[in-house]
């Protein structure tokens, strides 16, 4: 699954982190920019990884100019689900 075999694999509370930072940017961003504006230092090599399952799940596209979040979540659907999970 992962390119390289990696030395500890990252927690959620960092993929999470990544995910956040991602989201909010407007453009493509670097992996040098990820690295420098997250809130807590994360190993190159975890970033590699954690990129590389959020290609996995689509919600980032990694190209020549960088990383973007390309994931839309559907606010109705979402709206639905939790109406339908609130009448249980």
């Amino acid at each position: 699954m992962f390119q390289q075999k990696p030395i500890h694999y990252p927690n959620l509370k960092t993929i999470l982190m990544v995910e956040s930072f991602l989201q909010e940017q407007r453009k493509a961003v670097s992996k040098n920019t990820i690295l420098d504006n997250l809130p807590k230092k994360t190993m190159r090599q975890t970033l590699n990884i954690i990129l590389e399952y959020l290609e996995l799940s689509n919600k980032v596209y990694i190209g020549d100019k960088g990383v973007e979040w390309v994931f839309d979540e559907n606010k109705k659907l979402k709206t639905l689900l939790k109406k339908a999970t609130d009448s249980f």
